[in-house]
């Protein structure tokens, strides 16, 4: 074989491998199954609750929630009149969701430069430590999985203003990730993964 032709197998093979696998677990209703399936997941969340604190099951139901676990998502694009794209509704993406101003002040302020929103260990950390500025910009522990995600999605500054008590859809959202973490939690310490919560 020659060696042009190796370097371009190799090239190949790298670039195969390095594309990522962005699409959805198969049971996003069963933690269990969602962590056989993506045992990477797992570790990267143990890691940050071990670095930052937040529970694994807090992580999972607002994962669950911004991206259902694909790696590379986005929000959806704007149209005029209905069939001219204009853009994103936002800048967010990843397994996190994280905007691009957000995840640039946490790339200063952990200095993690190499870091990518379409990583599931960044977007981890990434949310620890957004959850932990929570806790000293609006007192909420990191176990309450319902005001931490409305400070999530309303910025710290919204979440202090209340902006959240005008939107009864993010209200019934939020709900909906508490009782995830509640049930993710359950079913973690049901097949040994976590610990029983006090």
């Amino acid at each position: 074989m020659s060696r042009p032709f190796r370097a371009l197998v190799l090239v190949l093979f790298a670039a195969g491998c390095g594309g990522g696998n962005f699409s959805a677990p198969r049971n996003l209703d069963n933690a269990c199954a969602l962590v056989d399936e993506r045992p990477a997941y797992l570790r990267a969340m143990q890691d940050t609750e071990r670095r930052w604190g937040v529970p694994v099951a807090v992580q999972m139901a607002t994962l669950h929630q911004e991206s259902r676990f694909v790696g590379n998502a986005r929000t959806p694009h704007r149209f005029a009149l209905g069939i001219i794209p204009t853009g994103r509704m936002s800048s967010a993406y990843g397994y996190a969701q994280a905007l691009d101003g957000t995840w640039d002040d946490y790339l200063d302020d952990t200095g993690r430069r190499g870091a990518r929103r379409d990583r599931i260990d960044d977007a981890t950390d990434f949310m620890g430590w957004y959850f932990n500025r929570t806790v000293e910009r609006n007192g909420i522990p990191l176990d309450d999985a319902k005001r931490q995600y409305l400070a999530y999605h309303e910025g710290h500054n919204g979440y202090a203003r209340g902006s959240y008590n005008a939107k009864s859809w993010l209200l019934r959202v939020s709900d909906n990730v508490a009782s995830r973490a509640a049930m993710y939690q359950g079913q973690l310490e049901a097949c040994g993964l976590a610990a029983p919560r006090t």
